[in-house]
């Protein structure tokens, strides 16, 4: 670059400060408000020193243009101003020209874009990279991967529409001149809990959505799937779709993307056919059947969907049924098989599903590798591209927070512990000494967790392999009696006394302080989760499957290669990776993204101080500042430091002959900066305190000022000059131009004028023989018009006697036919609603019209009666029926049926047909339920009530357990006689059953309930429905007999006064007498 062209710098034209090293003073409340400015005017990029903060805008912003993307290429790192495009620069450069292998890191919480971020790198990269067929391959294949990988690792969550549920490194390789030879993809820790179970207001994994809304017809049918989610289990429906996300679109950009990489069509048919089988397995349900031993075994309700399911598996149903109800135990050379309960099957077919799905996963990812993967075998250049899950806090934490967090807080021991390298590396590299810079080491929190002796992971794993009853609250015995004594580690049973009393703190939780702050973690599950169990009759039944996939997915299941050895937890499996992905960090020059998430609600414009606030904490950026700050602040190379600021100095000013250090020596001597301020470097210029740098931007600007006044004035010299020589020159031709435009004017003139009198002449002529014509016509028009009036004044005369006679009856009907035209119009413009109980209708104008006003009222009210009835559905009416019905027995007889008017009749109370409790009860029924509740049965030794579930078919009733659902009575209707109330606003009913029938042994039944009116309304309608029986009497009566077993009771109804709070009160009198007290309403 010459020295005469115009740089520019980070410092230009700044909003707030680019970069906060440079931030004076520096504090928490600066720091978030300088995010805060800079955020509001669209500037989401900002430094710190070579860390790049993201701050997530929610919108497209105009600077991911091809034309950004040239500003930034091949040039210095603090040259423009903040953007992810100098970062990912910057490493390329180091990787391509210095041979250094290069990782940039992202992390942040969810919905903070982090794949976005990593979106944008791989695509700068692409776009600065050589060029070529072979490369161009390469590259699409890369970005390429990301489409498949979001589509079944990526999920809708409260946070972000679209969060990665899983981490990835890829490492890119490129050849000698940084053009990509290809790539691997490492995936951490896929959320396979995922697949089962989705928390209020989230969804399962895109492709199962996707898949359902994009796949056609044909394709669905094949894999035997219907588009309608909620026949799915596994689907969350309250977040089923997602604003501005087309999902069968996606589904589209998913095929041609496994096109590109490399998938084959039989191989993307056998990923969908897995896929589907995941949602058929969610259907599976179960249901318990005892055997001789005394033990319940599971059995499947419906095979339907286990047939589909084997079918696209291409395995036998009853090797899939039998290891759903069996499980085989294997120890040296004894074999044990127990059978499985229901809720032990419903474990095992969640975790068949979540295994299914997240080593198909696995796979993608190491099909995708053989696709991307450099064919050439010499040495390679290395960039990796880290997209983590951010440290998490939640209300409620469990294990996957526990080791997500985990990661985190490796992450932020290599990143401290880079970040300090580099520094020290570029002090010694600039000959500046290097004086140690206090900060928080977190290894003894990592120490705590990964510990292979008595850390949480390793106590864990223990627990896990221990024999005997093993559980979560053993694991938080162990930890309280390990960890008690660490002074990061914090829970209520531990023997530190200062816990004890700590109200926040659970007793089936711990506490860890991590680098970002306390979380709180609940023990629940975290057994069951290291474990993450797959009997050995599954892996087995998979085994056998003809797919071809699915054996590869399942090895284990293989009899020849049967593994007595317990699995590896998932906890030690994700340490071991994480130890591998640090490794492989250490070996590479670090690169940092941040990104932080502005605020919950996904919209652009909001910044919230406090959730900012809370990741700016965890993400440690102030200890990042105060690390960076800790020795210089701020460093420049010496060239563009003297280009900068050489018009503060008159020797250095306009151009300086020697060497650039010589230049900034006598710039700085020259400004009388004090020397501790700052100190040369090899290369560059260190300047300690921000307020030294602010001193020469305020000096640069204030010479800019007199530089630009300076230009000014001459250039208005020079521009005056100028514009008067043109003007000198100018004039002589103009003034030649304008004598022979004068001449030319004034033969034009007199020309015109000539004209002009000689139209006047011919228009005075012609004005005046028109006159004359005119009057000339004018008389003979007066002499008819006067003959006209007076031959019509003749006619009037002769003919008025005649019109007299006739005109008040015109009058009188023209005067009625305008009021009626008067009246209808004011009509159609005043008419009611079309509701039926309005009654509102516009006043009479008229006395006269009352007759009619009447009629039409009448008439109007009976139209939209019958357009309101026009729009009831089958439903509807029989509702309505019920209620007519309903009204016909009880309205001014029954005190209750006021109150049951505006509640409407459902029928099922209880649910029965979904509750898995009443399932048996449910199975036990032949007909249709249409009603069931939960009643009251009065006992007639006390008068109290027991719970009975109260089922009404169309042949009988029955009365069962409310808490274990075994019937107790069953009573056809043929056996009922007739049902006695009484007047007032309980809620007592007896049915009454005819003498001799068999139901009759143990005499009638009385029972309470709140929705008496709908229970004796549907009997009174099935009795009169069926020709088979009579219809069923109802007695309203405040004193009534109830038949209990050989005994006849009166069951007498008085009114009373609430008491202690209680409603009806019902008491024994004696043998003969229950008495109910019904309080006065």
């Amino acid at each position: 670059m010459s020295k005469m062209e115009v740089k520019t710098s980070l410092l230009d034209n700044m909003i707030g400060v680019g970069d906060m090293v440079l931030i004076e003073p520096l504090s928490e409340d600066t720091f978030i408000e300088n995010l805060r400015k800079r955020f509001e005017h669209n500037e989401i990029y900002t430094y710190i020193g070579s860390v790049v903060i993201s701050m997530n805008p929610y919108k497209s912003l105009p600077i991911y243009t091809a034309e950004k993307v040239e500003e930034y290429r091949n040039r210095n790192f603090y040259e423009l101003s903040p953007h992810i495009y100098a970062l990912a620069d910057e490493a390329y450069r180091s990787l391509r020209d210095q041979d250094k292998d290069q990782c940039i890191l992202i992390t942040g919480e969810s919905g903070a874009g982090k794949t976005e971020a990593s979106k944008f790198v791989m695509s700068y990269v692409a776009a600065v990279c050589g060029k070529g067929q072979e490369v161009n391959k390469v590259k699409e294949q890369l970005l390429q991967s990301n489409p498949v990988l979001e589509a079944f690792g990526n999920a809708k969550t409260v946070r972000n529409d679209n969060s990665s549920r899983f981490g990835k490194y890829m490492d890119i390789e490129f050849d000698f001149k940084g053009d990509p030879l290809g790539g691997v993809i490492s995936n951490y820790l896929l959320e396979k809990s995922r697949v089962v179970k989705q928390p209020r207001g989230e969804r399962n994994f895109h492709i199962f959505y996707q898949l359902l809304s994009g796949a056609s017809d044909d394709t669905l049918k094949k894999l035997k799937l219907d588009r309608d989610f909620s026949k799915y289990n596994y689907l969350s429906l309250d977040s089923a779709t997602v604003n501005g996300l087309d999902d069968a679109a996606c589904f589209r950009t998913v095929r041609n993307a496994m096109q590109i990489v490399g998938f084959m069509e039989d191989e993307v048919q056998s990923v969908l056919e897995l896929v589907a089988a995941v949602l058929k397995l969610g259907n599976l349900e179960f249901k318990p059947e005892s055997r001789c031993n005394g033990f319940d075994e599971s059995r499947i309700k419906d095979k339907n969907d286990l047939k589909e399911m084997c079918e696209l598996l291409g395995i036998e149903q009853s090797v899939l049924e039998r290891a759903f109800s069996f499980r085989t135990v294997e120890a040296k050379m004894e074999k044990v098989s127990t059978t499985l309960n229901v809720a032990q099957a419903y474990y095992a077919r969640d975790a068949l599903a979540k295994n299914l799905y997240s080593r198909l996963f696995s796979w993608l990812v190491n099909r995708i590798n053989e696709s991307i993967k450099a064919q050439t075998k010499s040495r390679k250049k290395v960039m990796g591209v880290l997209d983590i899950y951010g440290f998490e806090i939640f209300e409620d934490n469990s294990f996957e927070q526990f080791i997500i967090n985990y990661c985190n807080e490796k992450l932020q021991q290599i990143f401290i512990e880079l970040t300090l390298r580099e520094e020290q590396e570029e002090y010694i590299r600039e000959g500046i000494e290097w004086t140690n810079i206090e900060y928080f080491n977190n290894a003894i929190i990592c120490d705590l967790i990964e510990n292979n002796k008595n850390g949480i992971l390793a106590m864990l794993d223990e627990e896990c392999l221990r024999p005997g009853t093993v559980t979560d609250e053993t694991f938080l015995d162990k930890l309280n009696t390990v960890c008690a004594e660490h002074q990061h580690f914090e829970s209520r049973q531990s023997k530190n006394s200062k816990f004890l009393t700590d109200h926040s703190l659970p007793h089936n939780c711990f506490r860890i302080q991590h680098y970002a702050g306390k979380v709180l973690y609940r023990v629940e599950g975290f057994v069951d989760k290291n474990n993450d169990l797959l009997y050995r009759d599954l892996s087995q039944a998979m085994y056998k499957a003809n797919h071809s996939l699915i054996k590869i997915l399942f090895p284990e299941g293989n009899p020849a290669k049967v593994n007595l050895k317990r699995p590896l937890t998932a906890g030690f499996q994700f340490r071991a990776s994480v130890g591998t992905l640090m490794k492989n960090l250490l070996t590479k020059n670090p690169n940092y993204i941040r990104c932080i998430k502005p605020n919950d609600k996904k919209a652009a414009h909001i910044f919230t101080d406090s959730l900012v606030c809370h990741q700016v904490r965890y993400l440690g950026l102030m200890e990042n500042v105060r690390v960076r700050r800790a020795g210089y602040a701020f460093r420049q190379a010496y060239e563009p430091c003297l280009e900068r600021y050489k018009m503060l100095c008159k020797q250095t000013w306009p151009h300086w002959k020697g060497p650039a250090r010589e230049g900034v020596e006598v710039l700085l001597k020259n400004l009388q900066v004090a020397a501790e301020e700052f100190a040369y470097g090899r290369s560059k210029i260190f300047i300690r305190n921000p307020r030294t740098l602010f001193f020469l931007e305020e000096k640069r600007r204030q010479c800019l000022e007199d530089l630009a006044t300076l230009i000014q004035k001459i250039y208005r010299g020079w521009k005056c000059r100028t514009h008067f020589l043109l003007l000198k020159k100018s004039q002589v031709v103009v003034a030649a131009w304008y004598r022979r435009f004068a001449q030319q004017k004034k033969y034009q003139n007199i020309r015109s004028s000539a004209l002009v009198v000689q139209s006047y002449i011919r228009g005075w002529k012609a004005r005046k023989l028109l006159r004359e014509l005119k009057h000339k016509k004018r008389c003979e028009e007066a002499v008819t018009t006067i003959s006209a009036y007076w031959h019509g004044t003749q006619v009037r005369r002769e003919y008025r006697k005649f019109f007299r006679a006739n005109a008040g009856k015109k009058i009188y009907d023209f005067t009625i036919q305008r009021i009626m035209q008067k009246y209808f119009m004011g009509l159609k413009k005043t008419m009611p609603s079309m509701s039926p109980v309005d009654k509102s209708w516009p006043a009479r104008p008229y006395g006269f019209l009352d007759g009619m006003h009447q009629e039409l009222r009448r008439i109007f009210h009976l139209w939209r009666c019958k357009k309101y009835r026009s729009q009831f559905t089958e439903e509807k009416k029989a509702t309505y029926e019920e209620k007519l019905a309903a009204s016909e027995l009880f309205k001014d007889k029954k005190a209750l049926y006021p109150s049951s008017v505006g509640q409407p009749f459902k029928g099922d109370y209880v649910e029965i047909t979904k509750n898995p409790k009443y399932q048996k009860l449910n199975s036990l029924v032949e007909d249709k339920v249409l009603l069931a509740d939960v009643v009251s049965k009065i006992n007639r030794a006390n008068g109290k009530g027991a719970p009975r579930i109260f089922l009404l078919t169309k042949k009988s009733l029955v009365l069962a357990d409310q808490k274990t659902g075994q019937v107790k009575a069953s009573v056809p209707l043929l056996d009922l006689s007739s049902v006695s109330v009484s007047t007032q606003s309980d809620g007592f009913f007896a049915l009454k059953l005819k003498e001799g029938s068999t139901s009759a042994a143990k005499g009638d039944f009385l029972l309470s309930s709140d929705r008496l009116i709908e229970i004796i309304t549907k009997l009174h309608r099935i009795g009169a429905a069926s020709a088979e029986r009579n219809q069923i009497n109802i007695d309203i009566s405040d004193e009534f007999l109830v038949q209990f077993k050989q005994d006849k009771v009166c069951v007498k109804f008085i009114p009373g006064t609430p008491k202690n709070g209680n409603g009806v009160a019902c008491k024994r009198k004696n043998n003969r007498l229950l008495e109910v007290s019904v309080p006065s309403p």
